[in-house]
């Protein structure tokens, strides 16, 4: 058999960077773990080929040649991901699909033609999926039926079958799964509320891959909640000391999880120890009340601030993620996330209007109370409320677009990445460094040139620069790719503010349509 892996296009978005991985010669952020991972967990027997469509298109020869084309995708890449169903229909070939979009939305795939839906998590799906094929059959829906799957029985992901070259950070997985249970979120939906990990010995087989596979990227743990399961993770971090120091620590590490890591100095220290360098948090708001609502509980028990300082001063860079929109929110909601920002000194924050995902419990609490719109959440920050909020859309609308025009400001964010750093802890170990190419030596020259020259903040950039290698030189580097990665703010603040800006106009011209029809109809009945 041979098999044609599809990963669909992400719209641009605030992880797209495509600007940023220009400097550096790179084509995307991050690989397709979920396809290799399928291509592990399938007969090894057959035959694979992987086209990452936000790296290069598919070939003629790579259509003619599949057997049969196997696609994967999260809710944002819906566009492309129907696009190649159908194209691979009107080749006529025979299509598998699963993944998160899949899984929670899955008659979307088979409208667009789709013959084999794999649900849920492959460790139990794909080998339903392959007895079928076996059998004969030329469709069917493959369902774990609320059983979770034991990752400790998951593979090496195929990582050969990859670009090495095309890819700023790799990816591998420790966790599925969250104990908490946040309203808005659909990973406890997809994954459950238990923190299923895998065994130590599998991460490092898992790295050691990579190291003979000539990988030097950061290695970004994606797991939605890398803490979720304190004991498992503080048994990995041991061993990963080791495994680090045995190997130079080749590998410097990112990761997502909950604020309470803040409060837990042991697991802060462990994990610097490791070379973990930064650590996305779901902070979503500094508005209690709101945080309360939505069930996000972990957020309320102790300051939000203490948290974000304790890990910078550990030495570990905080992203963080900010929603806008819950319900009973105050005005000013967008200024005080933005105060909140500036206050903690947080370089990169997400920020996003609330979605209504598919089948969460704010989905579920929307619908009975028939607030949800036609449209389904993209995920994307392009993109208007897909429910009716409890303050005027335009309100919120107008905050959102306020507040990310200010986090992305030249001089704000500057400033911000300059006080983040200089709190930052010092790095505690060997510092793994891109190499001395040409295109890092272009970087450099070209992040100079338009902020320290260009730009009206070229004073400040290079007062900083001399700053962060006169008090924490060991930073340098990750300073550096921050003002790198402003690059892209700069232009996507601008999409932001004028995609939602025209959304916003049609919302309000179809409102003002909506009134003049009901006020149309009051006159007829009262005439």
């Amino acid at each position: 058999m041979r098999v044609l892996l599809l990963y669909p296009l992400f719209p641009k978005s605030f992880w797209s960077f495509e600007k940023a991985l220009a400097l550096v010669d790179r084509k995307a952020l991050l690989p397709p773990l979920c396809l290799v991972t399928v291509a592990a967990l399938l007969p090894q027997e057959w035959e694979y080929k992987l086209a990452d469509r936000n790296i290069r298109d598919i070939t003629e020869e790579e259509w003619e040649w599949a057997d049969l084309v196997i696609l994967s995708a999260m809710i944002v890449q819906q566009e492309d991901f129907l696009a190649l169903i159908r194209e691979a229909k009107r080749r006529s070939k025979p299509v598998a699909v699963g993944g998160p979009y899949v899984t929670s939305l899955p008659k979307e795939a088979a409208a667009a033609g789709a013959d084999y839906l794999i649900l849920d998590e492959g460790e139990i799906t794909l080998p339903l999926f392959i007895e079928a094929l076996k059998r004969g059959e030329k469709t069917g829906t493959f369902s774990a039926n609320g059983e979770k799957a034991d990752v400790t029985q998951t593979p090496i992901p195929r990582f050969d079958l990859l670009d090495r070259y095309a890819y700023d950070t790799m990816a591998i997985q420790f966790s599925r799964g969250c104990p908490f249970q946040c309203e808005f979120c659909d990973i406890i939906v997809l994954y459950g509320r238990k923190s299923r990990t895998k065994h130590p010995s599998q991460i490092l087989a898992e790295l050691d891959r990579l190291l003979e596979l000539g990988f030097t990227q950061a290695v970004f743990l994606v797991d939605d909640n890398f803490i979720g399961n304190k004991r498992n993770v503080k048994l990995l971090l041991k061993e990963l000391k080791i495994w680090q120091e045995k190997n130079r620590y080749p590998f410097r590490l990112i990761t997502e999880a909950s604020v309470d890591l803040g409060q837990d100095k042991e697991l802060l220290e462990m994990m610097v120890e490791c070379n973990f360098y930064v650590v996305f948090l779901g902070i979503e708001t500094p508005d209690e009340e709101s945080l309360t609502l939505t069930k996000k509980f972990q957020n309320t028990r102790d300051s939000l601030s203490d948290s974000v300082e304790a890990i910078t001063k550990a030495g570990m860079r905080v992203m963080a993620g900010f929603i806008i929109g819950f319900d009973g929110e105050k005005p000013g909601a967008g200024d005080r996330i933005v105060q909140f920002v500036e206050n903690t000194s947080i370089p990169m924050a997400m920020f996003s209007m609330l979605q209504a995902l598919p089948h969460t419990a704010l989905w579920e609490r929307l619908q009975k109370e028939k607030r949800l719109n036609t449209g389904i959440a993209n995920g994307n920050q392009t993109t208007l409320m897909n429910f009716i909020p409890t303050r005027p859309l335009e309100e919120i609308a107008r905050e959102y677009i306020d507040g990310f025009w200010q986090l992305y400001d030249p001089q704000r964010y500057l400033d911000r990445t300059y006080r983040h750093f200089m709190l930052m802890g010092k790095p505690r170990n060997p510092v793994p460094r891109r190499r001395m190419n040409w295109p890092t030596i272009r970087a450099f020259f070209t992040i100079c040139w338009r902020q320290g020259i260009v730009r009206p903040t070229r004073w400040k950039f290079w007062l900083y620069l001399v700053n962060i290698l006169r008090h924490n030189p060991g930073v340098v580097d990750h300073y550096l790719a921050l003002c790198g990665l402003f690059e892209h703010f700069n232009e996507y603040r601008t999409i932001v503010r004028d995609q939602i800006e025209d959304q916003l106009a049609e919302y309000l011209a179809e409102q003002k349509r909506i009134e003049a029809y009901k006020l149309e109809r009051e006159e007829s009945a009262v005439a």
